[in-house]
């Protein structure tokens, strides 16, 4: 190839590249702004039914089954009450910040304190932080 095919190649490829990381971006948001939504649903739902622990853990079962069946995996109980605990833990959906992945909030679910957990989510955007770089910062208690 000559330069003009290798300038108009790696032009070419750079729009693809943006496009294809733009589209991660979007499919990213819908599934935070999603899962934030499940949880919210499920807590609005136990919240009006008064339901105790045991009914409660057999609803979860119930949907879990039933979702799995229907959109495949991803919807165990135990991810079922992750995304309650995200929407109990960011209760505002103004709160839930794009720029994070559905990774980085279930590490930051484990961050007990809501100060310190604010805290990372603003490192976390400002440094631009990785999963595993904010995985190995929560662990290593940098906040503290």
């Amino acid at each position: 190839m000559n330069n003009l095919q290798n300038n108009l190649y790696g032009k070419i490829a750079k729009l693809i590249e943006n496009a294809r990381a733009q589209v991660r971006r979007n499919i990213n948001s819908a599934l935070v702004i999603t899962y934030w939504q499940i949880g919210k649903l499920i807590v609005e739902d136990e919240l009006n039914g008064n339901y105790r622990a045991d009914y409660g853990k057999a609803i979860l079962q119930s949907l879990s089954s039933q979702l799995t069946e229907n959109f495949g995996k991803g919807f165990d109980v135990t991810n079922l009450r992750k995304m309650k605990q995200f929407y109990a833990l960011f209760p505002k959906q103004d709160s839930v910040r794009l720029e994070l992945t559905r990774t980085h909030y279930r590490h930051l679910l484990r961050v007990e304190k809501e100060p310190v957990r604010m805290w990372y989510v603003q490192e976390t955007i400002t440094e631009n932080w990785s999963t595993r770089a904010l995985e190995r910062q929560i662990n290593s208690f940098y906040y503290e």
